[in-house]
């Protein structure tokens, strides 16, 4: 058996187990998507999104890149953020990084990739802005955590930047962008704590990051 045809034995596998707990699932499922939550959050192949929080597929709307950055440039993106707030409705908006990140430890090291080193440089930005609190700690494996830590505020922050965030609390939408991070050692998330779900929440989280920098 190759390595190919092992991926379509486990599709079949798995679709009958679905099907077995729950015999309309997939005739709901090919009806509509109604997520309550999107997931921005790194393509790293250990950080699969929808199992570590246990929802189904259909129940979570998914963007990942590496190092789950959010730049208000990548039309990709924006795009998923636009269709899940505007269009699938989502409440929450979830940017979730990783402890061991390789994107962020590539950006810290300024490590030589090649066509990848252009997109880390938003996580260099990240790392330069917080140069004075990474310098406080004094290895090199906590300073990797802390960054991987403050990359993800960052991009929360941006997610609330952007012109999706700020028109959709204009109408009175409900939506509540979150900071997690994902530890890999032991399948648990943390909370940052930066929750944000209005222009006033916006407001005192940027200023108490850009304080603490």
């Amino acid at each position: 058996m190759t390595k190919i045809s092992k991926l379509f034995d486990s599709n079949r596998a798995w679709a009958e187990d679905i099907t077995e707990a729950d015999p309309e699932f997939f005739t709901k499922l090919a009806r509509q998507q109604s997520p309550d939550y999107l997931w921005i959050g790194c393509a790293d192949s250990r950080v699969p999104a929808n199992e570590i929080v246990g929802l189904l597929p259909g129940e979570l709307f998914v963007h990942r890149n590496v190092a789950n950055v959010v730049v208000h440039t990548d039309l990709n993106c924006l795009s998923v953020l636009q269709y899940a707030v505007d269009v699938l409705d989502v409440e929450h908006v979830i940017v979730c990084g990783h402890y061991g990140c390789g994107g962020v430890h590539a950006a810290m090291r300024n490590s030589r990739l090649g066509l990848i080193d252009n997109w880390l440089r938003h996580v260099q930005d990240v790392m330069r802005k917080h140069r004075a609190r990474l310098d406080e700690l004094p290895t090199e494996d906590q300073r990797l955590r802390r960054l991987c830590e403050l990359n993800v505020i960052e991009q929360v922050l941006n997610v609330g930047q952007t012109t999706i965030a700020q028109e959709a609390w204009d109408r009175g939408k409900a939506l509540e962008i979150h900071g997690w991070i994902y530890g890999i050692s032991d399948g648990l998330l943390k909370d940052l704590s930066v929750s944000v779900s209005s222009h006033a929440e916006f407001e005192q989280v940027y200023r108490s990051v850009a304080e603490s920098t």
